[in-house]
C-alpha cells in the first residue's frame, strides 16, 4: 500500500523552503505519494520572477549570511531543484492556493514556476490532509 504525505507550505523563506525540499526528497525516495499545498507566503516564492531570487530567512534573519555560505560550502542544491527532483522520482503534485496566488498576482498556473500542477481551493488541501498518512505544516 502506497503511503501518502500532505505538506502545507506556508513559508516562502529560503531556510524553510530548503528544509521542505529535503523532506520532500526523503519522501520521494521512500516512494510516497505527495501533495504539496502552497499557501500565503509560499505562493510568493513559487512565482516565476521570485523563485531564483529568494534570500529571506523566516527564523534568525541575522544568520542569513552564515546559512547561505553553509549551503554553498556543502554544495546544497537550491530549494527548487529538490522539488523538481522529487517530482521526477515519485508522484508529487504541487498545488497553489487560489487566494494565495491572487495575493501575489498569480491568477494562472503559468504565473508560477513550471513544477506547479494547478491552482485549487483550500477545501482540497483539507481533504488531502485528512487522507494523508503524514501531514506537515511548514
Amino acid at each position: 500500500m502506497e503511503k501518502k504525505m500532505c505538506m502545507a507550505l506556508f513559508s516562502g523563506s529560503i531556510d524553510k523552503l530548503t528544509g521542505a525540499g529535503v523532506i520532500l526528497s526523503g519522501a520521494a525516495v521512500d516512494d510516497m505519494e505527495i501533495d504539496v499545498y502552497v499557501l500565503l507566503m509560499g505562493a510568493r516564492a513559487f512565482k516565476k520572477e521570485n523563485a531564483d531570487t529568494l534570500k529571506e530567512m523566516a527564523e534568525f534573519p541575522n544568520a542569513k549570511d552564515e546559512f547561505m555560505a553553509s549551503l554553498k560550502r556543502l554544495n546544497v542544491r537550491p530549494w527548487l531543484e529538490f522539488f523538481r527532483e522529487a517530482k521526477e522520482l515519485t508522484n508529487v503534485k504541487i498545488h497553489i492556493c487560489g487566494l494565495a496566488g491572487k495575493m501575489w498576482g498569480g491568477e494562472k498556473v503559468e504565473d508560477f514556476v513550471d513544477i506547479v500542477d494547478d491552482i485549487c481551493g483550500i477545501s482540497e488541501y483539507i481533504t488531502a490532509a485528512q487522507e494523508a498518512d503524514v501531514h506537515l505544516f511548514i
